[in-house]
């Protein structure tokens, strides 16, 4: 298997989503360190962990040729989240996955990046399926979802989660480019 080079820049109005650059690792591993925040995503507690999980992401594109894109404020320069598509050994399929970091919540910032991440899927990398795979209690990811067009399947166990609900997005020939 060939790995790929890395990552596409993308962009919308407001956003870039690129791939990780060593100056994220802070701005991800506060996320994903912080428990309230990186609850419904998968918190991880020791600092050498967040930073495993960073280069985790990293291989990730390489593996498979896709992963989290940061999400890059076009205003400022900022990291504002991470969406993009992800499969981890034991996921069921892939996944659609999105997080804003604190201060960014509530401007649209998760649903444009991840319809983004959702269309380069499908228009550029050729997938044709995604899922979004969203603990039972995160009632924002399922709003999130809903709006993208998600639709909830049904409910598994995930390994890393515990019980998860799956819930499938509308596929290419469904979403508008």
């Amino acid at each position: 298997m060939t790995l790929v080079p890395f990552a596409p820049t993308l962009e919308t109005d407001r956003l870039i989503l690129r791939g990780p650059r060593r100056e994220d690792a802070e701005a991800v591993m506060a996320f994903l360190m912080d428990a309230e925040r990186a609850e419904g995503f998968g918190h991880i507690a020791e600092r050498g962990n967040a930073w495993r999980w960073f280069a985790m992401n990293v291989g990730h594109w390489h593996w498979h040729g896709y992963g989290y894109f940061v999400i890059e404020d076009r205003a400022t320069g900022t990291p504002a989240g991470i969406s993009g598509i992800w499969n981890p050994e034991t996921w069921p399929e892939p996944e659609l996955g999105w997080v804003v970091f604190d201060g960014f919540e509530g401007k649209g910032i998760a649903y444009e990046a991840a319809k983004r991440a959702r269309q380069w899927a499908y228009d550029d990398f050729g997938l044709t399926t995604l899922t979004s795979n969203i603990v039972p209690g995160n009632d924002r990811s399922k709003a999130l979802a809903t709006r993208l067009g998600a639709r909830f399947e049904r409910v598994y166990h995930n390994t890393n989660m515990g019980e998860d609900e799956l819930w499938r997005h509308p596929g290419p020939d469904e979403v508008a480019s």
